[in-house]
Parts: C-alpha cells; sequence; structure tokens
C-alpha cells in the first residue's frame, strides 16, 4: 500500500537529529528547498561542516536529502551516490553525499537520508557570452567520466517503453474526466507510437551514464561556473538526453544555443549528430512523463498544493493539445542545420 503521507512524521526535529546523528552540530538553522519528490533542507551548522574546504561551498551550512519511501532501493541510491563521487574524482564541480565509516546512505526515525555540501550559487544564466559554452564543457567532461563505469542497479530510458508506462498510468489513475480520458487513450496512443517509429528509425546512439534530468533547475552557477546537483533520476540513456533540455525557442535561436553548447561539449566527449533525431521523441516522453508523476503523487498533500490546477478540465484539454501538436513534430525528421 502506498503511504499517501509519506513525510508526515518528518518534523523540523527529526531534521535536526538526524544531522547530528552524524557528527555535526545543529545550530537551528533550517530551511525547506524546493523539493516534490523527496524532501530537502538546508540546514546550519554550529562551527563547520568539517569537510573539506572548496572556495564554492558554504563552510557552516549542509543540505539534507531525505529520500521518498518506496521509489527508489537502496542499491539504486548508492548508485546515484557513486556517480556522484566519480565525477568530483575528476573535479567536476557536483553535490556528492556525505560519507560517514564509508557510508552515504543514512537511516534515522524510519528515514532513509544522505547529507551533501551546501553549495554557493544561483541560477545559470546562459544569454551571458561564454556561459553556455562553459556548460556544454562541464557536460562534455561529466559525460567522459560517465562513460568509465556503468550503473549496477539504475534503469535506463528504455524502462519509459517510449511514454506507454506513463500513458497507461495516466489513463488508470482516475483523474481523466469523460470524454477527456477517451480522446486521451486516442491521442497518447498515436504519440506514443510516432515515439517508438521515431526511436527505431534513429541511428543506434551510445548508451552510458547520465545525469537524467538535466534542466536549468539542476543546475547552480557560481564564481567557478556551473554546479550539477540533484542526481535523483540518473539513470542510463543517450548522451542527447543531458543536452536537449538546455536549448529552446525558434529556430534561429537554438541554432545559437545548439552550436554554443556543443563548441564546448566536442571539446571532453562526442556526439553522433545522428542523436538529433531522439530530441522530439524525448521531449514527448518527458510530456507524458510529467502528466504520469504528478498523477501518481496526488495523494501526497504537497502536491495539490503545487499543481492546484491539475484537477481541472482546462489543464487536460491543454495537455491533450500539446500531445497531439507534438506527434507531427516526432514524425519529422530532424533539422541539422541545428547541428
Amino acid at each position: 500500500m502506498i503511504d499517501e503521507r509519506p513525510f508526515a512524521g518528518l518534523t523540523p526535529e527529526v531534521v535536526l537529529d538526524a544531522v547530528e546523528s552524524l557528527g555535526m552540530d545543529a545550530d537551528g538553522r533550517l530551511m525547506a528547498l524546493n523539493s516534490y519528490e523527496n524532501r530537502v533542507y538546508r540546514v546550519g551548522i554550529e562551527g563547520s561542516t568539517g569537510l573539506a574546504p572548496h572556495p564554492g561551498v558554504i563552510a557552516d551550512a549542509i543540505i539534507v536529502k531525505f529520500y521518498r519511501a518506496g521509489r527508489w532501493s537502496d542499491a539504486q541510491i548508492v548508485d546515484e551516490h557513486r556517480f556522484a563521487a566519480d565525477l568530483a574524482d575528476v573535479e567536476l564541480s557536483v553535490a556528492v553525499p556525505v560519507a560517514r565509516d564509508g557510508v552515504t546512505l543514512h537511516q534515522w526515525n524510519g528515514f532513509r537520508f544522505a547529507a551533501f555540501a551546501c553549495w554557493r550559487g544561483g541560477g545559470p544564466e546562459l544569454d551571458i557570452p561564454g556561459h553556455r559554452e562553459l556548460l556544454g564543457r562541464s557536460l562534455g567532461r561529466l559525460h567522459a567520466r560517465a562513460a568509465t563505469r556503468a550503473f549496477t542497479a539504475r534503469g535506463a530510458v528504455s524502462d519509459w517503453r517510449c511514454g506507454e508506462v506513463a500513458r497507461r498510468a495516466v489513463l488508470a489513475s482516475g483523474h481523466l474526466p469523460p470524454p477527456l480520458d477517451e480522446r486521451y487513450a486516442e491521442v497518447s496512443a498515436q504519440l506514443v507510437a510516432a515515439v517508438r517509429d521515431a526511436m527505431e528509425a534513429a541511428p543506434a546512439a551510445r548508451w552510458q551514464r547520465l545525469h537524467g534530468d538535466c534542466h536549468l533547475g539542476n543546475i547552480l552557477w557560481n564564481a567557478q561556473g556551473p554546479v550539477f546537483v540533484d542526481l535523483d533520476d540518473c539513470l542510463t540513456g543517450p548522451a542527447i538526453q543531458d543536452l536537449w533540455m538546455l536549448c529552446a525557442g525558434p529556430t534561429a535561436q537554438r541554432e545559437k544555443e545548439w552550436s554554443e553548447l556543443l563548441r564546448g561539449y566536442s571539446q571532453f566527449a562526442s556526439l553522433d549528430p545522428g542523436e538529433l533525431a531522439l530530441v522530439e521523441p524525448l521531449r514527448a516522453i518527458r510530456m507524458l512523463n510529467h502528466a504520469a508523476w504528478i498523477a501518481g503523487r496526488w495523494r501526497d498533500p504537497a502536491f495539490p498544493l503545487a499543481f492546484p490546477w491539475f484537477a481541472g478540465p482546462r489543464y487536460w484539454e491543454r495537455h491533450l493539445d500539446e500531445l497531439r501538436e507534438q506527434i507531427p513534430v516526432v514524425q519529422e525528421p530532424p533539422d541539422l542545420a541545428l547541428w
């Protein structure tokens, strides 16, 4: 049975006690950060965290992440932590879990949690000259390191089955009022079929470990450049999965953005131009997955507060229009000029 209030017992006292169980002295400062799937807090530390000093890291605060029960196995979480450590080994700026006696996944009061160094930084401003190319270089370095070993327990992009898993989850959720349920079943089936055809027709891509959810909300920016945070959705897939969300807008704008991003990326990693054929199929899958994610978490009290529009028919009407419009986009050949 799914716990409808998975974090009901996660009080401020529990959070602070969990931090102190790692040998740190919490000073009472506690700030909830923007996270729905898990619960993430910035906690002030008396004196210092005791972590190795770094110019990009705040010395008197720690980030604590409490994992949602039932989502990932312990082995999958350890895969995430090992991935972060691998990236840090080549001096990439990435949120790495704190180890105590060699252990990075901790338990407290029935919750699994990890603690991370608190990095300085704000949102990326990729319109600043040189920033997008720097981000590309960092992603190239990330992928070069990621390719040196494989996950042992994490899933893959193929697990999404071209969006079919999400499509079925939405239909079974009970959120679609008639006759929108019938329209959704028809349109989503057409989109999944188009995605499957496009992915089967695309040239074979090299699959490897990925960030998995590499959008601007999961990147901080400081004086040294990008900091990659939240590897919670890391998985195995084609490299372009970590790139396509960083370029958007009209065609001329995307051409410029892709050019800058790939100019930096290609200094450390290679990307087959054929992977461009996967961009719109991956975008379509994300559209399906996002609706399924909210539907599946709706009984968690945090979700109706964060997404109040989800329960109304207008959302589903817009969503259907977006899915329908995406079908011919998926079916079009990729614009290689973007390369």
